[in-house]
């Protein structure tokens, strides 16, 4: 598998499609039916309280931060503030894209585009993306949203932390695309009829931008960009912090996510930030579970689920040594083994994946 590569146009598209990777029956753990019926009922309640409590926040840290400008004191407020805009959007922008987040569907869709806006991606090609993501999960050639590619590059890595590649990545598909242009790759899983939104999306964020833009020249302070657009960079750590333990480190091309995802347990906050995507796993095997509702999904089915890593920092520990391996050979990764009594691996899948990882 030396040599991926990653493009959705090319020699590794097309090799999953044939070699049957792609859009292929993935490993469930079996659950009784009611439980989860019980698991996927959607209910308002939850996602309406965190969603004050981060919008309250919000406004609450940006009126001290404008408050107190340009004073130094100032500083704690807005890298809060930067957190919940630039990282807590992140997990939003996910669970909402689910519509699991809310029962009601307008909800869902009004946190959807508020968090979309946020983190810079296009609500309308990011959720095809992300329903590519979930269909061939860490299929290379297939998934556009593997964030640590083989070898992996440590400067765009650390650079992510603020920001610094995927924002004004961001930033230049807005553009591209609001100048009527839709990419060659999203062109592969955007359907036709929905392109022309991605278009006008763009559009509307543009005028936003250069509204903001406009004020801050006005003004002669980059004050407005506090508020919006910078936080995008400054508060950027924490979901790229949690996000590339994600599947950072593990197996790719194989169709069990035990293999190729990490469950990793969170301090309260992070968790808020986070909305539960630690639990993930579990989160790829069940995508329609409620947030909220994952804590109890992994008691269900953790008895045959690889052991959690117990930490962000033993996550961490356990990922970056790995990475550091895959610049001498890209095809070493960590292999997930499994607790006494879990359903096997399916050794005719993933014989690679249950050897010994390439030294």
């Amino acid at each position: 598998m030396s040599g991926r590569d990653y493009s959705m146009l090319g020699a590794d598209a097309r090799r999953a499609v044939e070699s049957g990777l792609a859009a292929a029956e993935w490993y469930h753990t079996e659950v009784p039916r009611s439980v989860m019926k019980d698991l996927m009922q959607r209910t308002d309640g939850p996602a309406i309280r965190d969603s004050v409590i981060l919008l309250g926040a919000m406004v609450a840290l940006a009126g001290i931060g404008i408050a107190l400008w340009p004073s130094w004191w100032s500083a704690p407020f807005w890298l809060a503030y930067g957190v919940l805009y630039g990282s807590a959007s992140d997990s939003r922008w996910h669970e909402c894209g689910h519509g699991t987040a809310f029962r009601t569907r307008w909800m869902n869709d009004v946190m959807y585009h508020f968090a979309s806006f946020c983190i810079v991606r296009n609500p309308i090609a990011w959720r095809w993306s992300h329903a590519r993501h979930h269909t061939d999960t860490i299929i290379v050639g297939r998934d556009p949203e593997i964030a640590i590619m083989r070898p992996p590059e440590f400067v765009r890595l650390i650079a992510n932390f603020f920001g610094l590649i995927d924002a004004w990545n961001g930033w230049a598909r807005m553009l591209y695309n609001a100048s009527g242009r839709i990419h060659p790759e999203e062109e592969t899983w955007i359907p036709a009829a929905e392109q022309w939104k991605v278009v006008l999306v763009a559009r509307v964020w543009v005028a936003i931008y250069a509204a903001t833009i406009g004020l801050a020249v006005w003004l002669g302070s980059i004050l407005p960009l506090m508020v919006i657009g910078l936080p995008r960079l400054y508060g950027a750590w924490h979901h790229v912090m949690t996000g590339l333990l994600q599947h950072g480190g593990l197996a790719d091309n194989v169709l069990d996510h035990r293999l190729n995802t990490r469950t990793v347990y969170m301090n309260p906050i992070s968790r808020f930030i986070y909305w539960n995507m630690n639990y993930h796993v579990e989160h790829h095997m069940f995508p329609m579970v409620p947030y909220h509702r994952l804590p109890e999904l992994h008691a269900a089915i953790r008895h045959d689920l690889p052991r959690p890593s117990p930490s962000i920092a033993a996550g961490f520990a356990e990922m970056w040594p790995a990475l550091k391996r895959q610049l001498r050979n890209e095809d070493y990764f960590l292999r997930r083994d499994l607790p006494a009594g879990a359903r096997p691996y399916r050794e005719d899948l993933h014989a690679a994946a249950l050897g010994h990882p390439a030294e």
